[in-house]
C-alpha cells in the first residue's frame, strides 16, 4: 500500500445510528455558541476606547489571552478525552466557558475581564477538539469527512452572528459595552445546553467507539517530533502564519478600522466583517469537494494564501470599495480551512497524527497570541484612532508580511508535492485508485 494510502488509514470506529445528525446539531450549536464568545471583543472594542479608556494593547491582551491555554491542551487533551470520553469533556468545557464568559461580562476591574478571557479560552481550546472526537464515534469512516466539513461550516455562524450583532442586537450596544457581553454570556449558556442534551444521548445511544489504533494514535510521542518530513514542516508553517494573521485582525482590529480609517459607522463595520464568516458557511463545503474531487491541494492551498496579503495591500494602498477586500479575504478563508485540515491528515502517518495536529495547534496558539500583543503594541506606538487613522498602515504591514512568509511556506509546499516526493495532494486520480 502507498505512503498516501497509509496516511488515510484513520482507523474509526463510528456506526450509522440516525441520531448521529442530532449529534452533529448540538454538536455545531455547542463550537458555534462558542466562536461567537470568542469573537465578541471586537464590535465593541470602540466602545471600550470611548467608555473604559482602553488602549489598543489592552484590547490585543482580551483576544490573545484566550489562546494561551491551547499550549497546554494542544497537548494533554487528547488524554483527558480518552480517560473521560469527548462528551463529559465537551460538557465539563462549556460549564467552564459559561463561567469565562460571565467574568468578562462583569468587566471590571480589568484583571477580572482578562482572568475571564483566560478562562474562556481553557473552554474553547477543549471543546472544540472533543466534539470533533465526539464526531468520529457516531460517524463511519465514509462519513465524517462531510461530517466535519459541516460542523467547520456551521461553527461560522457564530462568527457571523457576532459580527451582525451590533444591526440585529442595537439597542444593546447602544446601552454601552456590557450589555453585549452579557449577550455572549447567553449564547455560551446556550452551548451549554447543547453539550448537556449531547452527554445525555451519548451515554445512552453512542454505537461503539473508536479502535485502539485511533486512540494510540492520538497520545504524544515526543520520540516522534523531529522525524516528520519537510511537507510537514511547511503545512505547520502555513497554520501557524495564516492563523496569526486572520484571527488578529478580522477578531480584534478590523471593524474599529473600518470605522477609524474607512469611515464607517459600527453597524456598517460588523457588516462588512461579517460577509468573510457568512461566505465561510458555504464555500468551505464546496471547496473541500473541489479538492476531492480534482485534487491539487497544495496549489489551491497557495492560491488562497496569496489573497491574504493582498488583501492588506488593497486595504491600505488603494481606495477600492472595502467589499472587494471583503471578498478577497472571504474566498481566502473558505479555500484555505477547507484544504489544509484535509491535507494535513494526508501528509502525516495516522499512527502519529495525534502528535502531528498536537504540535501545530500548540505553536498556532503561541502565534495568534504574539500576533495580537504585536499588532496592539505596534498599533498604540503609532498613535492609531480616530484622530489618526494613518497610523493604523503600520499594523496593516505588519500583517501582510506575516502574510508573504505564509506564502512562501505555502509554494513551498506546492513544489514539494509536485514532486515525486510528496504525498498525493496534487494528484486526484491516485486519490480515486488508492481509495478502492
Amino acid at each position: 500500500m502507498s505512503q498516501f494510502a497509509n496516511a488515510r488509514d484513520s482507523g474509526r470506529g463510528g456506526g450509522r445510528s440516525p441520531l448521529r445528525w442530532l449529534v452533529l446539531v448540538l454538536a455545531a450549536i455547542a463550537v458555534s455558541s462558542s466562536y461567537y464568545e470568542d469573537d465578541v471583543i471586537g464590535p465593541i472594542a470602540d466602545l471600550l476606547h470611548r467608555q473604559r479608556g482602553f488602549g489598543q494593547s489592552q484590547l490585543g491582551m482580551l483576544n490573545g489571552i484566550i489562546s494561551i491555554p491551547n499550549v497546554a491542551l494542544a497537548l494533554f487533551n487528547g488524554i483527558l478525552i480518552d480517560r473521560f470520553g469527548p462528551a463529559r469533556v465537551a460538557l465539563w468545557s462549556a460549564a467552564v466557558g459559561v463561567l469565562g464568559a460571565a467574568l468578562t461580562a462583569v468587566g471590571s476591574p480589568y484583571g477580572v475581564m482578562v482572568l475571564g478571557r483566560f478562562l474562556f479560552g481553557v473552554s474553547e481550546g477543549a471543546i472544540f477538539i472533543a466534539l470533533v472526537a465526539g464526531l468520529a464515534q457516531w460517524f463511519p469512516r465514509g462519513g465524517i469527512a462531510l461530517a466535519t466539513a459541516l460542523y467547520l461550516s456551521l461553527a461560522r455562524v457564530g462568527s457571523y452572528a457576532v459580527d451582525t450583532s451590533t444591526a440585529w442586537a442595537r439597542p444593546l450596544y447602544e446601552r454601552g459595552w456590557q450589555p453585549p457581553l452579557w449577550l455572549g454570556t447567553g449564547m455560551t449558556i446556550a452551548g451549554l445546553a447543547a453539550t448537556v442534551v449531547y452527554y445525555s444521548i451519548d451515554g445512552r445511544y453512542r454505537p461503539g467507539g473508536r479502535s485502539a489504533a485511533a486512540v494510540a494514535a492520538e497520545r504524544v510521542n515526543w520520540r516522534d517530533l523531529l522525524k516528520f518530513d519537510r511537507s510537514y514542516w511547511y503545512i505547520l508553517a502555513l497554520h501557524v502564519l495564516y492563523a496569526a494573521v486572520f484571527f488578529p485582525f478580522r477578531t480584534t482590529y478590523a471593524i474599529e478600522y473600518f470605522q477609524h480609517a474607512k469611515g464607517l459607522t459600527l453597524q456598517q463595520a460588523g457588516l462588512a466583517n461579517s460577509w468573510v464568516f457568512f461566505a465561510a458557511i458555504f464555500a468551505t463545503p464546496v471547496f473541500g469537494l473541489i479538492a476531492d474531487r480534482f485534487g491539487h491541494r497544495a496549489l489551491m492551498l497557495a492560491i488562497g494564501t496569496l489573497l491574504l496579503p493582498m488583501t492588506f495591500v488593497v486595504l491600505g494602498l488603494t481606495n477600492l470599495s472595502l467589499w472587494v477586500s471583503t471578498v478577497m479575504m472571504g474566498i481566502s478563508f473558505s479555500l484555505v480551512p477547507a484544504v489544509i485540515w484535509p491535507a494535513t491528515t494526508l501528509i502525516v502517518e495516522s499512527r502519529r497524527l495525534g502528535t502531528g495536529l498536537g504540535l501545530i495547534t500548540l505553536i498556532q496558539a503561541l502565534g495568534m497570541s504574539a500576533s495580537n500583543l504585536a499588532a496592539g503594541w505596534l498599533a498604540d506606538r503609532a498613535g492609531a484612532g480616530a484622530q489618526n487613522p494613518a497610523g493604523y498602515a503600520v499594523m496593516l504591514w505588519f500583517f501582510f508580511l506575516i502574510g508573504m512568509v505564509a506564502l512562501s511556506a505555502a509554494v513551498l509546499l506546492w513544489r514539494r508535492e509536485a514532486g515525486p516526493e510528496g504525498h498525493g495532494l496534487e494528484e486526484a486520480r491516485r486519490e480515486r485508485r488508492d481509495s478502492r
